[in-house]
């Protein structure tokens, strides 16, 4: 990587970028707990549970752990665990600081490519990771649906819009840009990238032809590096997916319940805790503020308000976004310099060999 870029990349994820969705977040959540006219003294009174607490930290690590594993595998090993660790928190750090409709993908792309790879295996390795995520998340809602039916688009209180028509359309849109991409890199790369240039030579889409053609390139080297892998690789891939993401779910399972100790809470109700993060989740894919800052908070009440009190629902939506989102915009600050500092060394230590 060159000087240039590590400039660019130092600009692009300044201090400004990571204090912005930070300030947004604690807002909207300081907004909830002054309508809730929330009276600090009643903390003297709370019982919490310390066990379900530090689970809850267990749970995000493990989400963390999942991941680092789930890129090994997919690098087939090729970076150190030290290496991975740090390329996982810059992904989650840029998913973090960007507007969730963007993501930190394009960014990963970028990191893997510094990290030693080629374009079209940086690209693979993104591309699976990205489908591996949706795949599992299509089939977590469907096992939902036929467990509980639409009684879990159910919330409490008024979103302001028809959640159950939302959901279903951003739950199909999954569905098909998922269909799409698997076809796409397992059955026609080539024809796809033919469409997709057949469809943006249409006059009022030809300005975005060039980067339709970029993309059928990009399915197309994935397809070269995907082509053969075996039905182990997916498998330890897929289990790890699994692992990560219902790890990052019971995080608000397990601070619910600790901050309701006293509550006996059934199967049901800690299914239906976990089902409707999946719900919401598509609220906040299309978020346009970064890590869907504010959107969450305030979105919080309404998903999960049935299950805390309410002086302690803004309170609770804080606590939830300090453990599962904030600690990586201060990781990935700390991680970026020395990520940077790490790749300038190997440069310079090329350009001298």
């Amino acid at each position: 990587m060159s000087a240039q870029q590590n400039q660019k990349l130092k600009s692009i994820f300044n201090f400004k970028r990571v204090v912005i969705p930070i300030l947004i977040g604690f807002g909207f959540s300081a907004y909830s707990i002054w309508v809730n006219e929330f009276n600090f003294s009643l903390l003297r009174g709370i019982e919490v549970s310390l066990f379900f607490v530090v689970l809850a930290f267990f749970f995000m690590f493990l989400r963390d752990l999942m991941y680092i594993w789930r890129l090994q595998i997919l690098t087939g090993h090729y970076m150190s665990w030290k290496s991975t660790f740090q390329v996982i928190m810059l992904w989650e750090f840029a998913s973090a600081a960007s507007p969730s409709v963007v993501g930190g993908s394009p960014f990963a792309i970028f990191f893997l490519k510094a990290e030693g790879f080629t374009l079209g295996k940086s690209t693979a390795i993104v591309m699976t990771a990205s489908f591996l995520d949706e795949l599992f998340y299509i089939l977590a809602v469907a096992v939902i649906l036929i467990v509980s039916g639409n009684s879990i688009l159910q919330v409490n209180g008024n979103l302001g819009f028809d959640l159950s028509f939302f959901f279903y359309i951003g739950y199909g849109v999954i569905i098909l840009f998922t269909t799409i991409i698997l076809i796409a890199i397992f059955v026609i790369p080539r024809g796809f990238k033919k469409l997709l240039i057949t469809i943006f030579s249409i006059r009022f889409l030809r300005k975005w032809r060039n980067d339709a053609a970029q993309t059928g390139e990009d399915i197309i080297l994935t397809s070269k590096e995907l082509k053969g892998k075996s039905f182990r690789y997916w498998l330890l891939a897929f289990t790890a997916t699994s692992f990560s993401w219902t790890a990052r779910y019971l995080v608000l399972n397990c601070l619910i319940v600790a901050i309701n100790p006293l509550e006996d809470f059934t199967w049901t109700e800690q299914v239906s805790i976990f089902a409707k993060q999946l719900i919401m989740w598509v609220i906040l894919l299309i978020s346009p503020t970064p890590g869907a800052s504010g959107v969450a908070e305030i979105s919080f009440p309404a998903f999960f308000g049935e299950f805390i009190p309410l002086n302690l629902q803004g309170a609770t939506a804080l606590a939830w976004r300090m453990i599962s989102y904030y600690p990586y915009l201060l990781i990935g600050l700390f991680v970026l310099p020395i990520w940077l500092r790490k790749l300038e060394k190997r440069r310079n230590k090329n350009l001298t060999s």
